[in-house]
C-alpha cells in the first residue's frame, strides 16, 4: 500500500469515526468510498467493515448506559431478516434500480419525517419491524442502512443520545456480518488483502478518531449532533440514488 494511498485511508477513517461518535454512524460512509478507490472494492469494503466494527467497540464501551437494549433485541433480527431478503432481491433485480429506489424513498422518508414530527409522533411496534427490515435490506443492497435509522429517530422523536449509543451494537453485527460472509464465501482475492503493518496503522486512526469524536461531544449541543446525524443520513440516500442514476 503507498504513502499517499495509507494516508488517504487514515484521514477518511480518522474522520468517519469522529463523525460516529458524534452522529451515531458515519465510518461506513466517509472511510469505504475512500478504501475502495486505493484496495479495491472488495477489500476496501471488508476493511471499511472492519474499521466499523472496532469503531462501534469502542464509542459502545462509553456509551453503554445510553443504550436502548430493547430496541436492540426488537430490532436487531428483523434487520437479520431485511438483509437475507435483501440478498435475494439483489440476486434477481439489477442494483442500480435498487439504488434509485432506496435512495428516493429514503430521502421521502426523511422529508416526510421531518415535516411531519412536530405534528404527529409516530410509535408502536410496527414502526420498528419495519425499520429493522428496512435497514438490513438497504445495507445488503447498496450499502446505505443509516437513513432508515435516522427517519425511524426522527419519526419517533427518538432522544438523540439514546440513539447514537443504541446504533453502536446494532453496527457491530452488521459489519461483523458481512466480514464473515465475504471470508466465508471467499469475496476477497488471494493476496489482495492490505500488509499486515496496515492493520495497526488504521487500528491507530480509528482510535484517533474516536478520540476526536468525544471532544467535538462534549462541545456540540445534542440539537447539533442530531442535524449531524440528518446531514450524514441524507449524503446516504443521495449517493445511493446518484450512483443508481448513473449507471442506468
Amino acid at each position: 500500500m503507498e504513502t499517499t494511498a495509507l494516508i488517504a485511508a487514515c484521514v477518511a477513517v480518522v474522520l468517519g469515526a469522529g463523525l460516529q461518535r458524534v452522529a451515531g454512524m458515519g465510518v461506513g460512509m466517509v472511510a469505504a468510498p475512500v478504501l475502495t478507490v486505493f484496495l479495491g472494492a472488495s477489500v476496501g469494503v471488508l476493511v471499511s467493515n472492519v474499521a466499523a466494527v472496532v469503531t462501534a467497540l469502542l464509542i459502545l464501551r462509553a456509551l453503554r448506559d445510553g443504550v436502548d437494549w430493547r430496541r436492540v433485541v426488537t430490532i436487531l433480527p428483523l434487520m437479520l431478516v431485511g438483509s437475507v431478503l435483501g440478498a435475494l432481491t439483489v440476486r434477481e433485480a439489477d442494483t442500480a434500480w435498487l439504488d434509485v429506489i432506496v435512495g428516493g424513498s429514503v430521502l421521502l422518508a426523511l422529508g416526510a419525517s421531518a415535516v411531519l414530527r412536530r405534528r404527529v409522533r409516530i410509535k408502536g411496534r410496527s414502526v420498528a419491524v419495519v425499520t429493522g427490515l428496512a435497514a438490513g435490506f438497504m445495507n445488503t443492497t447498496s450499502g446505505v442502512a443509516a437513513p432508515a435509522w435516522t427517519a425511524y429517530a426522527l419519526a419517533t422523536r427518538w432522544d438523540h443520545r439514546s440513539f447514537a449509543a443504541t446504533m453502536q451494537p446494532l453496527l457491530v453485527v452488521m459489519n461483523v456480518m458481512s466480514v464473515v460472509t465475504k471470508l466465508s464465501l471467499g469475496a476477497i482475492p488471494a493476496g489482495s488483502a492490505p500488509a499486515w503493518w496496515v492493520w495497526p496503522v488504521l487500528l491507530a486512526a480509528v482510535l484517533g478518531g474516536v478520540a476526536f469524536g468525544n471532544l467535538l461531544a462534549r462541545r456540540l449541543s445534542t440539537r447539533t449532533a442530531s442535524r449531524l446525524a440528518v446531514t450524514v443520513a441524507v449524503a446516504g440516500a443521495i449517493t445511493a440514488l446518484t450512483r443508481g442514476l448513473l449507471t442506468l
